[in-house]
């Protein structure tokens, strides 16, 4: 389990979701901390959702229950990423 501050965290994030993903053409920079990731922000679809949420379960050891009401709230951006992460390795 790593103990990595929040804004350590957030890069961690941004560097897997360029790397899960495929995304050559963006770097960390591109991605903000608060930018939707979704839709008209980063333009992810759900494809890119089940990859990212894969490479989360397995980067950091956590389940995530696709079926929950907030997984997709959890999803929304870089920054309730990282605190969804912290929150589950905490519990």
């Amino acid at each position: 389990m790593s103990d990595l501050q929040p804004n350590s965290l957030m890069l961690e994030i941004k560097e897997l979701i360029i790397e899960a993903l495929g995304l050559e053409d963006i770097s960390v920079d591109d991605i903000g901390d608060d930018q939707t990731l979704f839709g008209e922000g980063l333009g992810l679809d759900s494809v890119d959702a089940l990859e990212l949420g894969l490479a989360i379960q397995k980067r950091y050891g956590i389940k995530i229950d696709a079926d929950a009401k907030d997984t997709r709230n959890h999803f929304t951006n870089v920054a309730s990423l990282a605190a969804f992460v912290t929150a589950k390795q905490a519990a």
